[in-house]
């Protein structure tokens, strides 16, 4: 391994996600598994969405949760193919508005001809062209984000004004595939930057990931990849300027929890097993907790996204069983450090690029 034993906090997250929520509430039936993780104090909940199936929009739904929970991090996934730079980060900036400084966003692309013949713009294209668009994007919603400084606002009555214009500032941002002059039309998050999440299996997506990802997620079917993973994630970030301890690496793992308190099925025992979903460990609850705990006790990652076979069975088990043994052990918080997801995954608040040139506090 590549660290000391108990480098950092433990952190977790879950997927939310459901082939087939209710029809006459799915905001309910969202909501209701986003309180079962808050109650948990799981650091955020993903909701996966693609252009290539049919379904509800991830950054709708998180949005309309939101109000219904106090919390826990909300990331859905926004496609950077195919999509408008400038109308994705106000969307993002919006959602971290409307929950008070608990949006994130999971970064993904599209990469197949059924979903560029959806836009009619252009054909597929190769993934490491299409992760490079996507840092692109990631690096102009930064600088939109930071485009009004964080005191821009006056709202003063008296005199009519509501923005300082000295303090909005224009991007001037030219990319390979788009131009963004900027600025936004959203005052800055509270978060400054919300939470950007990014896949990091694809080596073509490791780049993207080392250099704009506040959260990267691997998926490794055992420690010692996972530490590997992150050995060369931190190594990238590190290379393109960046300060490696600002990057979180958390094990991506498939949990079948079917089995209630029963041992690890054969082969899980020692670890996940490969699947074409991706690693899957299937067992109990209190093994699952002992999985979690060896592999952050080792150093290996920095926490871990679960993504329930079942979400409202495993869910349940992964917070009534799981966390509250890790929580037990004192290896879990029971509670949350900060009301922004910036504060529970030890993250500081981005400095405003333009207030930090002045030499003003951000």
């Amino acid at each position: 391994m590549t660290g000391p034993i108990g480098r950092g906090p433990l952190h977790l997250a879950a997927a939310i996600d459901q082939t087939a929520p209710p029809a006459s509430s799915p905001a309910d039936s969202y909501a209701e598994l986003a309180l079962l993780a808050e109650r948990g104090s799981l650091d955020f909940v993903t909701l996966t969405d693609s252009f290539a199936r049919p379904g509800l929009d991830a950054l709708a739904v998180a949005a309309s949760i939101a109000p219904r929970t106090g919390r826990v991090g909300l990331v859905p996934t926004v496609t950077t193919t195919h999509t408008e730079p400038f109308h994705v980060q106000a969307s993002v900036a919006t959602l971290d508005w409307v929950s008070h400084g608990r949006a994130g966003w999971a970064l993904d692309v599209s990469a197949t001809e059924a979903e560029a013949r959806l836009f009619g713009r252009r054909g597929a294209a190769p993934l490491d062209q299409l992760w490079d668009e996507a840092g692109e994007v990631a690096d102009v919603a930064a600088r939109l984000w930071d485009s009004w400084e964080d005191d821009a606002e006056i709202r003063d009555v008296a005199t009519g004004r509501f923005i300082d214009r000295d303090k909005l500032h224009y991007v001037d941002f030219r990319g390979r595939g788009f131009s963004v002059r900027g600025p936004s039309i959203v005052p800055r998050p509270p978060q400054g930057h919300p939470v950007r999440v990014v896949d990091a299996t694809a080596p073509e997506a490791r780049g993207t990931a080392a250099r704009h990802a506040d959260v990267a997620l691997v998926r490794a079917a055992s420690a010692e990849r996972a530490d590997a993973a992150r050995a060369e994630l931190r190594a990238l970030a590190a290379r393109s300027g960046r300060d490696p301890r600002t990057l979180r690496v958390f094990a991506a793992l498939v949990v079948d929890l079917g089995g209630g308190e029963h041992a690890a099925e054969p082969g899980h025992g020692g670890g996940p097993l490969p699947t074409a979903e991706g690693p899957s460990y299937r067992g109990g609850p209190v093994d699952l907790a002992e999985l979690i705990a060896d592999w952050h006790r080792a150093g290996a990652v920095d926490g871990f996204h679960l993504t329930p076979v079942e979400p409202r069975r495993d869910l349940e088990r992964l917070v009534n069983g799981t966390v509250a043994l890790l929580q037990h052990r004192g290896l879990f918080r029971t509670f949350y450090p900060g009301s922004t997801l910036r504060e529970h995954l030890g993250l500081a608040r981005p400095v405003n690029r333009h207030a930090a040139l002045a030499g003003e506090p951000s």
